[in-house]
């Protein structure tokens, strides 16, 4: 049991249901004997394989899809609990740079559209659904690449930035938050690196033991989630609890 801190009842959305560790995240909830109902929205209407799991298919980008699907979401109560677990980092022509000749205005332009904007859209609809009268969460996937301050290898430049200017939103709507809804908290997650399609090309230099599957990993940031509060909101940590620097 992951989540002790948020009570009985707990309605929970996961976007990004469709990948690797959206799929988890939805399995982990649906598990959980505190929660009520798990809402999984992908782009693409996702299976599920659990009595409390609703899907709905909606485009992050669309406003008025996401809209209609907080809506839904929202119809037999509050959000108590949210997750963001979009994300790209290669595919269909896009792949991290290993130098600033290889920055594409057209990749990088997609990998901020997913990774940047879309949370933030989603942030903008999901904040406000939030119940007000007990502790309730919003997190998003992030990155350590994402840190400034832990930059010391360069590269990547897109998606260091893309992650980067998440965080920033993060920590922006975090300091809105306590002003409306102080028993909120909105958190970004580090998950580590992950056996999925995301990190599939990257795992030759992983050291042993530090290649996680998606239900360790989940299950670590889960339990960041519990412990998320006021103090903690606006901030990011990884997949043990230590947080990461801006």
């Amino acid at each position: 049991m992951a989540l002790k801190n948020f009570g009985a009842d707990i309605n929970a959305v996961v976007f990004g249901a469709g990948g690797g560790l959206g799929g988890a995240f939805v399995e982990a909830l649906a598990a959980e004997d505190a929660v009520a109902r798990v809402h999984a929205v992908s782009r693409i209407l996702p299976d599920v394989a659990s009595a409390k799991v609703t899907g709905h298919a909606c485009d992050p980008l669309d406003e008025a899809a996401l809209e209609r699907t907080v809506a839904a979401v929202t119809v037999d109560g509050p959000i108590h609990l949210a997750i963001i677990a979009l994300g790209i980092l290669h595919g269909d022509g896009i792949a991290p740079e290993k130098t600033w000749r290889q920055v594409d205005a057209d990749v990088m332009a997609r990998v901020l559209a997913i990774n940047t904007i879309a949370p933030t859209l989603i942030a903008k609809h999901v904040l406000p659904a939030l119940a007000k009268d007990r502790k309730t969460c919003l997190a998003a996937l992030s990155a350590r690449v994402g840190s400034i301050g832990d930059n010391r290898l360069g590269g990547w430049v897109s998606y260091r930035a893309s992650k980067a200017a998440l965080n920033m939103t993060i920590r922006t709507f975090a300091i809105e938050l306590a002003r409306v809804n102080p028993k909120a908290a909105f958190v970004g997650l580090h998950p580590g690196t992950v056996e999925t399609g995301l990190s599939q090309p990257f795992r030759g230099g992983v050291p042993e033991g530090r290649l996680f599957t998606p239900e360790r990993s989940v299950a670590g940031m889960l339990s960041v989630i519990d412990d998320a509060d006021r103090v903690t909101s606006g901030r990011v940590f990884d997949y043990a609890g230590a947080e990461i620097p801006f």
